[in-house]
């Protein structure tokens, strides 16, 4: 064969590559075009408010996923770790920190803010921890962790709310709710904390040795070893960065509701995933972008809201859930294929 007819032979393949690197945005095209179609007041302004709400939340776990997953991990512990922090913040909001010694220790919003912060970070370095120092398989790791922040959770009240988290002028806690329910040149103060973190996880993943440092150890772990990347500082950042951005999310959810449940962000890490997986990230490593994860966080998050609108069952909504991240896997399967037979072919033309 011809290096033209090489040329000509892979064009198809070209062409499909293109495609499915495109899948994400199609899908959100198609999703968009569907509700606006099936459900009228889909397209309304206020609608529109509460979809991008939705996808924020989602949208923020889904991004430290995006650089857990990069690495070769899984991280199934942000969803309790959600739940986790909504409760601390809860707790401090409303019950400060008892010191034993007779007075208690009140903190103001920014003070919350940081401590619940904190202890995001706190369990995600755990969970950095047991799979570089014990070598605990991700998965496992983590499901541990899923299993302890959602206890503890729960043992801080018993298995109740913390209600009335309205805040108290005297201890500076007034503009607590303001995080979840303010807004700021139109668009709520959520949506401006998910526009930071992307721009500075997408600046990390993109211009900086860390990111390609992170990039290195999900493309070849052993590879990036031993061309001196510090393999398990990598990791510990991407857990710890994970599990910042879930206690954001609790942190946002217990403001936006001015009260904070043990069994806040059940299943979140679920959705998290879809949307990394959909927005490119590959589940074997090395390969995924943040403004992917958004994107797919986009059509996840229209996906729900627009099934809602048609009165679909929520259990069905689960099963559609489900089969999206399935088919989201198979189509990365399919591109990785793909993007091995077209450089093949490509350096075999290059050889001739």
């Amino acid at each position: 064969m011809t290096t033209r007819q090489q040329a000509a032979a892979s064009t198809p393949q070209n062409l499909l590559l293109l495609a499915l690197r495109l899948r994400t945005f199609v899908a959100l095209i198609l999703v968009l075009a569907y509700f606006s179609f099936m459900a009228p007041n889909f397209l309304t302004g206020a609608n529109a408010v509460i979809v991008t709400k939705h996808v924020a939340l989602n949208a923020l776990l889904a991004i430290g996923m995006t650089f857990v997953i990069i690495t070769g991990g899984i991280d199934l512990s942000v969803g309790s770790i959600v739940g986790l922090c909504a409760m601390v913040a809860g707790w401090l909001v409303l019950n400060g920190v008892d010191t034993g010694l007779g007075y208690t220790i009140w903190f103001n919003t920014y003070e919350i803010v940081a401590l619940t912060l904190a202890v995001g970070i706190g369990v995600g370095f755990v969970n950095g921890l047991l799979i570089t120092r014990l070598n605990v398989a991700p998965f496992i790791a983590t499901l541990g962790t899923l299993y302890i922040a959602r206890g503890a959770a729960l043992l801080s009240s018993g298995g109740r709310t913390f209600p009335n988290l309205g805040g108290s002028e005297e201890f500076g806690t007034t503009s607590f709710p303001l995080i979840g329910t303010a807004s700021v040149l139109g668009l709520p103060v959520m949506v401006w904390l998910l526009v930071v973190v992307a721009l500075a996880a997408h600046y990390v993943s993109r211009r900086t040795p860390l990111g390609r440092h992170i990039y290195a150890v999900g493309g070849n772990e052993r590879g990036a070893a031993l061309s001196g990347v510090k393999v398990n500082r990598v990791k510990l950042f991407v857990y710890m960065f994970s599990g910042f951005c879930a206690a954001l999310v609790g942190i946002i959810i217990a403001s936006q509701l001015q009260a904070a449940h043990p069994a806040t962000g059940e299943t979140f890490e679920l959705n998290a995933i879809a949307a990394a997986v959909l927005g490119g990230t590959s589940m074997s490593g090395g390969r995924g972008r943040v403004l992917g994860t958004i994107i797919g966080a986009f059509v996840i998050g229209i996906l729900s809201d627009g099934l809602i609108m048609m009165g679909v069952s929520s259990f069905w909504q689960t099963v559609i859930k489900g089969v999206v991240i399935v088919l989201a896997v198979v189509i990365d399967q399919a591109q990785s294929r793909l993007q091995a037979r077209v450089a093949l072919a490509q350096e075999a033309s290059a050889n001739r």
